[in-house]
This record gives structure tokens, sequence and C-alpha cells, in this order.
């Protein structure tokens, strides 16, 4: 055999040898990690949500599942690496036991029936969730607690959780220590937006309060026990429209990517 046939066998099997390892680091480092959200066109306020994980890590890709079939819906949810539950119109007080109590409620029942699916398979796949007021919401109603309808006319507070401009209207909470959002915002009072008529009355088996309102009012939540299940947070507030310089903002975000990063390595 010829020096250059040599050569050129020798240059070949580098160049496998090359790509072999930058496809395997693509795999495993890729750039696109996959976020699933159960709702994220309309309108302005739905887009905000994947800008806002873009500011923070520009390798993320969205993927909205609002508009597929069903199984359609599962089937990319497979290929995802985390879900985000977005905000929204109201759960079916049926839902929670409160079936007679639709007149105060704005209902979408077709989004219900898909997230109650996305998250029963997400949470077989322990696949990593972030929820954000409504997501907050039907999270906490699809583990087995309930809501409270409308907050002006069913909790006795001064506290005004819903106003017209949610840019310019903010509300107190209290971060509980030892928590994880604890840990991760660094802070125990902070100023979130205020834009909900519902939230969460008794919270499910399984998870713990991890930041009220001053009136009481559960504001997030999470895992009691996190071990051997998949990262889960939940927020009332809207972190995507705050600030990224915002300790209820940005850690909660580049926390989730994190945890959707992890999780897609694992698979």
């Amino acid at each position: 055999m010829s020096k250059i046939n040599i050569k050129r066998k020798g240059l070949l099997l580098l160049i496998m040898i090359s790509t072999s390892l930058f496809l395997t680091s693509c795999d495993i480092f890729g750039r696109d990690v996959k976020i699933a959200l159960s709702k994220g066109s309309e309108h302005k306020g739905y887009e905000k949500y994947e800008e806002w994980l873009n500011k923070i890590d520009d390798d993320v890709d969205c993927i909205d599942l609002y508009d597929l079939k069903s199984k359609e819906a599962l089937e990319v949810l497979d290929d995802c690496d985390g879900l985000l539950l977005t905000g929204g119109p109201d759960v079916h007080p049926e839902r929670y036991g409160k079936v007679w109590d639709t007149l105060r409620c704005e209902i979408d029942g077709r989004r219900d029936t898909l997230e109650f699916m996305l998250i029963k398979k997400a949470l077989e796949m322990k696949i990593p969730i972030l929820g954000i007021c409504r997501g907050e919401q039907i999270l906490n109603v699809a583990l087995g607690g309930t809501l409270i309808v409308d907050i002006p006319q069913d909790y006795d507070t001064m506290v005004v959780h819903r106003c017209g401009n949610y840019d310019t209207c903010f509300h107190e909470v209290k971060v509980q220590g030892g928590t994880l959002l604890h840990k991760l915002t660094g802070t125990s009072i902070a100023m979130v937006n205020s834009n909900h008529h519902q939230a969460v009355d008794k919270i499910a088996n399984g998870l713990i309060v991890s930041a009220r309102s001053r009136d009481g009012l559960i504001e997030a939540y999470e895992w009691e026990k996190p071990e051997g299940k998949s990262f889960m947070i939940a927020v009332q507030w809207h972190p995507e429209r705050l600030d990224n310089a915002d300790p209820m903002s940005m850690p909660i975000g580049k926390y989730f990517i994190e945890k959707s990063k992890e999780y897609k390595k694992r698979k």
C-alpha cells in the first residue's frame, strides 16, 4: 500500500473520529434545550414566556403545544426537556369540586384537558415543570388541591391582587426560609406583580408553601419531598414580566433551564 493511500486512510479515519466526537458532543451538550409551553402564542402576553427564557439562555428552543391535538402534543412532549405551564384563563371549577361556580370564571375547557394530560405525562417522565399563574393553579388542582374562585369576593383581604396595569401594580410576598425558592431568590421579602383573581386554596398533598402574600394567600409552592421526583416549582406571579435583575424572575427561570439541561443529558 502506498504512503499516499495510508495518509488518505489516516485522514479519513481522523475525520470520522472528529465527526463522531462532534456529534456526541452535540447530543450531550446540544445548543437547543427544548421547553414545551402549554400555550405560548395568541398575543404578546403569551410571547413573553419565550422571550424571557431566551434572555436568560439563548440555547432554549420553546415549542407551543396549545394548537396541537392532544395525541400530537404528548408525542412532542416526549422530545422535550422541560414543561412550562403558562398563565391564562381560569381552570374549570368542576375540576376541584365547585362545578356550580362557573359564572365568575373565564374557562378554556380544551386547554384544561390538554394541560391535565401534559402534567400527568410530565410527572411520569420526571421532566422539569415550572408553573406560572394559571400554571401554578392547574398544577395544584391536578395534584388534588383546590382553588379560590374569586379573591375579591371569597377572600377577606386589603391586598390588591389584580389591577388594570400589571406593569405598575405590585404587592409584597414573604418567601419561606429553608425552601428551594428561598435558596434561588436569596430573599425573604420581595415585591411581585399583581395580576390574578384566583389563587390556591387547599394545597395538594406532597407540596409545601414557599411564599405567601401579607394576607396569607399562597403565592408559590414546591415539593415537600423532592427526592425521586421531577424538578417542580410553581409561582402565582409573572416572573416573565419582571425585570431580569429581579430576584423573583431570572433565578427561577435560570434554574428551570439548568434542570431541563440536566434532564436532557440523562435521556
